[in-house]
């Protein structure tokens, strides 16, 4: 009896320890028995918490899945706008399992990178709907969190039958295909230089205003001054006029032989410059006649 005793202990611990399984923090634990989900008394997928659980042994297999946020980056696509327009948009989407029995037979097994796949086209033909009925502006501007709260929507729907919650969907980045950024790109230089010109143009124009303001005002002042200066000449001439009138009537003969030392002085300054003069002239009146000058 001992001997067989130990067997039967050996076969009945292996069988404790074969119905004994642990789910993990952030997992939750389905039970596949005879290839079908296990359910329970409501006919829901019975779904194992974190802790300690026990299954039949031989007939139940344990199948964790994770039950935490998790993140699709997805690598950017190519859309078309309501303008017939190529955009680049990188999105990324928020989920998690919510019906863990529909994930597990969605997915062939609970596979996440199938889930994801599944996701990702669903996620696509949102925004290509989306994306299809908008203008490049609406999608860069106020519009876009519209997009992708119609998006989410939209791909809330169609993951129910995935056993997905999407939780968030945010377009990250929106571009340009390199073809058509480069085409805009000479036409905003192009309207750049345009701009330039004209704006150079209207320099120009402004400067050859200034200018003749300018030539206009200094012609102004010199006239100005040529024509306080002949003023101012011409008093003063009228000045010196009077003032040999004055000198001429109080005494003509001394007004007279000072004019003729003026005249002396200018004619005789030079050495070099020669005279002909008639000596019988006037010009020679106190020279040859000095007692006129006492």
């Amino acid at each position: 009896m001992r001997k067989l005793a130990i067997p039967v202990l050996i076969i009945i611990a292996v069988l404790f320890l074969m119905s004994i399984f642990v789910v993990n923090e952030g997992e939750r634990g389905i039970v596949i028995r005879f290839g079908r989900v296990l359910k329970d008394v409501n006919e829901q997928t019975q779904v194992y918490q974190p802790g300690l659980h026990f299954k039949m042994p031989l007939f139940d297999r344990v199948r964790f899945l994770d039950a935490r946020i998790q993140t699709m980056d997805d690598q950017a696509d190519r859309f078309v706008t309501s303008e017939k327009k190529d955009v680049i948009i990188d999105s990324y989407v928020k989920w998690r399992i919510k019906d863990f029995g529909t994930y597990y037979l969605a997915t062939g097994g609970g596979n996440q990178l199938t889930a994801e796949a599944l996701l990702q086209r669903r996620v696509a033909d949102g925004l290509r709907a989306e994306i299809g009925n908008k203008t490049i502006k609406q999608i860069v501007s106020e519009d876009r969190e519209e997009v992708m709260q119609d998006v989410l929507v939209d791909a809330q729907q169609s993951a129910i039958d995935l056993g997905i919650d999407v939780i968030d969907l945010r377009i990250k980045r929106i571009n340009l295909p390199d073809e058509i950024s480069e085409s805009i790109y000479r036409r905003m230089r192009a309207e750049r230089e345009a701009v330039a010109r004209r704006h150079r143009s209207q320099g120009r124009e402004k400067g050859e205003v200034i200018r003749a303001q300018a030539e206009l005002e200094v012609a102004t002042v010199l006239a100005e001054a040529e024509r306080t200066a002949r003023v101012t000449r011409g008093n003063a001439d009228a000045k010196a006029a009077e003032t040999y009138a004055d000198a001429y009537e109080k005494n003509p003969e001394f007004f007279s032989f000072t004019r003729s030392l003026e005249a002396y002085e200018k004619s005789f300054s030079n050495k070099n410059d020669i005279l002909v003069v008639d000596p019988s002239s006037e010009f020679f009146k106190y020279m040859k006649a000095p007692e006129l000058a006492k």
